[in-house]
């Protein structure tokens, strides 16, 4: 059996309420606000801990990737 015939994948299709997609679309902004706040937090900290050792600007630019 090829990957392309197997019969355990589900053939139908399931249409989701648009007040569960409502909600999907909610949380799913939330969690992307709160995954956003947290990476600016912790890059925030780990220049200003570069900068604090000494490091330039631009190492800094450049060791972050940014």
């Amino acid at each position: 059996m090829s990957v392309i015939d197997c019969d355990y994948l589900p053939t139908e299709k399931v249409k989701i309420p648009a007040e569960l997609a409502l909600l999907i679309i909610r949380k799913a902004r939330a969690m992307a606000a709160a995954f956003e706040e947290q990476a600016l937090d912790q890059l925030t900290k780990d220049a200003r801990r570069a900068l604090s050792q000494g490091a330039e600007p631009r190492r800094v630019i450049k060791g972050m990737r940014l």
